[in-house]
């Protein structure tokens, strides 16, 4: 567990733990498209707890509804690594943390995948969140 930044003047900020090292490693080694899907699916199996892992299947998923339910999946994993690390709902959990971009890319791709499946309430709903979380961060640029 990681302390929770606790100031008179601003909101607590949250960082998540780093995961394995090994596992963002083979992350890293697999390529988008049909190849990666399935190394990916193992990966994830293997590791179900990695928001790095959720994130980067709901980027080769196969169609639209699979990735927001990868995304999905890693958003609500990703609140309960918040919680488990001191998060109660708000504050800020910077994108320039490298450790939180598995739970923001979660986040962001399942505002992208809520509004390609014509979820639009909840597509706002998760912007509304990312600019919480993080106001300074360019959300419209992050891939």
């Amino acid at each position: 567990m990681t302390d929770v930044n606790f100031s008179g003047n601003r909101p607590p900020e949250v960082v998540l733990p780093s995961e394995d090292a090994a596992l963002l490693e083979a992350l890293s080694r697999v390529q988008d498209g049909e190849v990666a899907r399935p190394a990916l699916a193992e990966l994830v199996a293997r590791h179900p707890r990695s928001l790095f892992g959720w994130a980067a299947y709901g980027r080769v998923a196969r169609d639209d509804l699979e990735a927001y339910m990868a995304f999905r999946v890693g958003y609500h994993r990703g609140l309960d690594s918040l919680r488990q690390n001191g998060w109660r709902g708000s504050g800020y959990v910077r994108w320039n943390e490298l450790t939180n971009r598995g739970f923001l890319r979660c986040l962001l791709g399942l505002a992208r995948q809520a509004e390609a499946i014509g979820e639009s309430e909840e597509s706002q709903r998760c912007r509304v969140l990312l600019s919480q979380l993080d106001p300074t961060a360019a959300w419209d640029d992050i891939d």
